[in-house]
């Protein structure tokens, strides 16, 4: 059996990080994934050790972020005596895909270097090794 899960999407919230009982890191994010114009999925997911203060460092809400991992369901019970289901992805591997700064990746995507100041580099023919 494979249980091997990939997503893209954007942070719905800033990630959460919390520490186990035996110092294990723990961050918690959910990822918004859309469905082709079909709404979106909410994806719960949940990171360990250096990943996961990487994560909770570096992430914030809107962020767009690649995550693979598994997939894992289990269950609790409340206070009250209720069982709760649970869903995670159980991330292996995080990237981030974005700077962090939509609004200056906005102005900046469609901005030529060489084009700011013409004297910056000497685009003849004379310098080319073919």
């Amino acid at each position: 059996m494979i249980n091997r899960v990939i997503v893209v999407g954007r942070l719905t919230r800033d990630p959460e990080l919390r520490y186990a009982p035996n110092g294990t890191a723990v961050t918690k994010f959910t990822v918004a994934c859309d469905r082709y114009g079909d709404g979106a999925d909410f994806i719960p997911v949940t990171v360990f050790k250096k990943t996961a203060e990487a994560c909770a460092n570096n992430l914030n809400k809107g962020r767009l972020v690649g995550v693979e991992g598994r997939w894992q369901t289990g269950s609790y019970e409340t206070n009250e005596g209720k069982k709760v289901y649970t869903n995670d992805l159980i991330a292996d591997n995080v990237r981030f895909l974005d700077s962090g700064n939509r609004h200056e990746d906005n102005n900046n995507q469609n901005k030529d270097p060489f084009n700011s100041d013409p004297n910056a580099y000497d685009k003849t023919d004379d310098d080319l090794p073919f």
